[in-house]
């Protein structure tokens, strides 16, 4: 598909957030850079998908206390996300509507998962839905917006990538346009919150 061509959303469609929080966002206990430029993307296109009456799902990162990717327990991130704090709220620039559902992911302390489908019942949930296509956007697009994408099309699913709502942790320089490439080869879509509209009433 061509990025110049415009996709209506349409009944069997969902939209995924990825893990908007506080700690994430600049300033945050693993900030990324340009990560609050998602947020005004990200609510255009949930303004559609609400006027729709399309389902939103919002996944977190919704960690115990000394969860196993905290440098403290030998993972590779620093304490991040922790249930209850400050950190681990989305942030308050996001307009969530009120009937969207929140995934919480990677809640046991001995498991990581970057993937808004590992361990959540949210696969389930989409095809309980007879959702066929998934918008997704968030952070970040290296870790979770990949591994959910991947997990995604594994499952059947079509996909696309908002491109202009995602933002990359880059721990190693280019490691976000891997990923949105690596996406695309395995058959997502790329596509600019632009390009996504309402279907024609």
């Amino acid at each position: 598909m061509g990025w110049d061509i415009d996709i209506e959303v349409q009944e069997g469609d969902a939209l995924i957030v990825a893990d908007v929080q506080n700690d994430f966002l600049p300033g945050g206990a693993l900030g990324i850079e340009g990560g609050d430029a998602v947020i005004g993307p990200l609510n255009r296109v949930m303004r559609l998908f609400a006027a729709a009456g399309l389902p939103i799902y919002c996944s977190r990162d919704w960690h115990p206390d000394h969860h196993c990717s905290f440098t403290g327990q030998g993972g590779i991130w620093p304490d991040h996300c922790i249930v209850g704090t400050v950190g681990a709220e989305f942030a308050a620039e996001l307009d969530l509507p009120d009937d969207a559902v929140v995934i919480s992911k990677a809640t046991n302390p001995d498991r990581d998962a970057y993937s808004a489908l590992e361990g959540t019942g949210l696969g389930e949930r989409l095809e309980a839905r007879q959702i066929r296509r998934v918008f997704i956007g968030g952070l970040a697009t290296d870790y979770c917006v990949r591994a959910t994408v991947l997990d995604l099309i594994d499952a059947g699913f079509d996909v696309v990538v908002i491109d202009d709502a995602i933002a990359a942790v880059d721990a190693n320089a280019g490691d976000g346009d891997k990923a949105l490439r690596q996406m695309v080869t395995a058959g997502a879509t790329r596509a600019n919150s632009s390009q996504i509209v309402a279907s024609p009433s």
